[in-house]
């Protein structure tokens, strides 16, 4: 962990500033939530805006809206209610190596999910509560979300897990739009017993670029305990919100080449 530098706060708290903004929302993936307005629609709209998030943001975008399209744009009461005819549509749905069989799974998964669970929190909150945090919250998920029998085996690469010593990126952008308390209208905030403080930076390719520039991170390689190093120094700089410098570190990145 690095010695807390002032320079290099005050820098990364105006970038915090200049990007966590409305109109950040536009261009990025978390625009898929902020379509929906009930809390288990913007639950899966996050998840699966978050998981097909590799890519150009303006094609990851066109595909979550073609998806949820699919689903009349009532994913949650589709997911619950639909017949097994109204699947047929999404077996012509791909983007990139996510497929038709991944989609279906999802869909399964959330079916089974929600007929007993009234938010998706529920399924990160038994690793949680263990008091092991985050990592233990994630490594319990992706048990969960593949108990269900007879899981197509090619949708593991979709869901990370520490376990593979993955950084998780996709995960964690998708827990910091449902944990961390933003009045900025970015972050939803929608998460109450898990703690912003405990949250993992997402790793992309531009925060590890600027981030290495920047000394937070020292690891050659990208991975696990690269995300938490990198968080770990973030929390230094805010112990109760670090991960408000994602949007510093992302915004430098693709906006500013920095």
């Amino acid at each position: 962990m690095r010695p807390i530098n002032s320079q290099l706060k005050d820098f990364l708290d105006e970038k915090v500033l200049t990007y966590n903004q409305p109109n950040f929302i536009t261009l990025d993936p978390v625009s898929i939530p902020h379509r929906f307005s009930k809390v288990q629609d913007i639950e899966i709209a996050g998840f699966w805006a978050a998981i097909l998030a590799w890519g150009q943001r303006k094609t990851i975008i066109q595909k979550c809206i073609q998806l949820f399209d699919l689903m009349d744009n009532a994913p949650h009461d589709f997911i619950l209610h639909h017949e097994e005819s109204d699947l047929k549509p999404f077996l012509t749905f791909k983007h990139r190596t996510f497929n038709d069989l991944d989609t279906l799974y999802f869909i399964r998964f959330f079916r089974w999910f929600y007929e007993s669970h009234q938010s998706l929190e529920e399924a990160f909150l038994v690793g949680y509560e263990q008091g092991k945090g985050m990592e233990s919250a994630l490594i319990q998920f992706h048990e969960l979300f593949f108990s269900l029998p007879d899981f197509p085996p090619r949708t593991r690469k979709h869901i990370a897990t520490p376990v593979r010593k993955a950084a998780c990126k996709r995960l964690n952008m998708f827990l910091r739009w449902m944990v961390r308390q933003d009045d900025k209208g970015v972050d939803f905030g929608l998460w109450k017993r898990l703690s912003p403080a405990d949250l993992i930076c997402p790793c992309d390719l531009h925060v590890d670029r600027v981030a290495r520039k920047l000394g937070l991170i020292t690891r050659k390689q990208t991975d696990w305990l690269t995300a938490l190093e990198l968080t770990a120094n973030l929390r230094v700089l805010d112990s109760q919100d670090p991960v408000k410098y994602d949007f510093a570190l992302f915004g430098l990145g693709i906006e500013e080449k920095f």
